[in-house]
């Protein structure tokens, strides 16, 4: 039986979502809780991987469950995993899925939202939920600024490098956009996918934007550039969750599915 979680985690303990071999990852604690209730459980998949001290709202996560061990109502699930786990994690929504679907391979985009705390004092309620920037910014600049990320760009300037290569560092963003209320401001940004520390790395340089080392012309230089060295900032990582992640309908996601099974270079054979 395979089941779609939504998961929802104050990042702040956590050495990301993934199963550390130093540090407890997000993940971990989930697998714990669901080898308590079904013991046949091996592995959650989730749909992406937050590093340390990032949260989520809406990380999405498949796991298979033996049949002959679910014993319970379909609706008891998030309960019973919540009832195992820390209060920092959450089970927001279980149900069951198609035996098809894979959280990290059907998701047809994500939302990531970036708090920033933009007054001279510290809201204490958000130390650990908002990046606290205290010096004035220039708001319009910041918003003309995230326009130039809109599109299909080469966003190498703006993540920071693996220890290894990437096939492609080509990402389409769709959204970034700068909404204010009050002192709390909330970068919004979605895409088919992201690369290493790279929404941390276009809010910083938007902030550095709003404070004037940068114009919002410089961003298109900094793609063109495809270095980052030429990029902004990395922002903090306690302003980042993970807000929501889409998926596609059930036969546009088989499309891609078998296209990707396709492109798979054949086996060689024995």
């Amino acid at each position: 039986m395979k089941f779609k979680l939504v998961i929802a985690y104050d990042g702040t303990n956590y050495a990301g979502w993934q199963v550390q071999q130093t540090g407890i990852g997000v993940q971990q604690k989930l697998e714990e809780a669901l080898a308590k209730l079904f013991p046949g459980v091996k592995r959650v998949h989730g749909s992406s991987r937050t590093d340390t001290g990032v949260h989520a709202l809406g990380m999405a996560a498949h796991v298979e469950i033996p049949a002959a061990e679910f014993k319970m109502p379909v609706s008891k699930l998030a309960l019973a995993l919540n009832a195992h786990l820390p209060e920092d994690i959450r089970v927001m929504r279980a149900g069951r899925c198609r035996p098809s679907f894979h959280a990290r391979f059907d998701a047809a985009g994500k939302q990531y939202r970036y708090f920033v705390w933009n007054h001279p004092a510290m809201n204490p309620l958000l130390r650990y939920q908002a990046w606290h920037v205290p010096l004035p910014l220039d708001l319009e600049a910041m918003r003309w600024a995230a326009q130039r990320f809109v599109g299909t760009h080469d966003f190498k300037s703006f993540a920071t490098t693996r220890n290894y290569e990437m096939k492609s560092t080509v990402r389409t963003v769709s959204r970034c956009d700068l909404k204010c209320r009050g002192p709390l401001l909330t970068v919004v940004i979605e895409g088919d996918g992201f690369l290493y520390r790279m929404c941390r790395g276009m809010v910083g340089t938007l902030v550095q934007v709003g404070r004037g080392k940068y114009a919002a012309p410089d961003v298109e230089r900094m793609l063109q550039h495809r270095d980052r060295r030429v990029g902004g900032m990395t922002a903090p990582a306690h302003g980042l969750i993970l807000w929501q992640v889409f998926y596609r309908p059930r036969r546009a996601a088989d499309a891609a599915r078998r296209a990707r099974t396709e492109a798979r270079p054949p086996r060689p054979q024995s």
